[in-house]
């Protein structure tokens, strides 16, 4: 194997370790953890995508409709989503936010950056350059 090769593998062992490590400390960072994780993601995914029904949100989190349809239900008996006919087909719905969900991930994501914004002001100068230049890199890993 060539020394590229061994140095590559070593960076993707590295790198895959600190995005795991900081992924769960960011995530650690709750506001209501009544809401579990997999809420989140759901919500996430009507947030990002728009109201659908249970079936493409399940798609979307690829889980089988059977455990969205629970999600969905937990969801609304915490008044997150809402249910409205689905325009052509009288045998769906159509899941969309809640009001109180769109606050709920404001405060999700304003708890996490204000964590992570302490962390990085422990940091010299130097590194959150380092950093800013890794996000963008980071970012085109995650597209490619």
């Amino acid at each position: 194997m060539s020394r590229t090769t061994l140095d590559t593998a070593a960076l993707a062992h590295d790198l895959r370790l600190a995005v795991m490590r900081l992924s769960r400390r960011l995530r650690n960072q709750r506001v209501d953890t009544s809401v579990t994780l997999t809420h989140l993601a759901a919500l996430s995914t009507l947030k990002r995508h728009g109201p659908m029904s249970p079936g493409e949100l399940a798609a979307h989190e690829r889980v089988q409709p059977p455990s969205m349809t629970r999600v969905v239900v937990a969801l609304e008996g915490m008044g997150l989503v809402t249910r409205t006919p689905h325009p052509t087909d009288g045998r769906q719905v159509i899941i969309g936010l809640a009001q109180a969900a769109e606050e709920l991930l404001s405060a999700e994501a304003r708890a996490r950056e204000a964590w992570l914004s302490g962390r990085l002001q422990e940091l010299s100068a130097e590194d959150r350059a380092v950093l800013r230049e890794a996000a963008v890199i980071m970012d085109k890993l995650a597209s490619g």
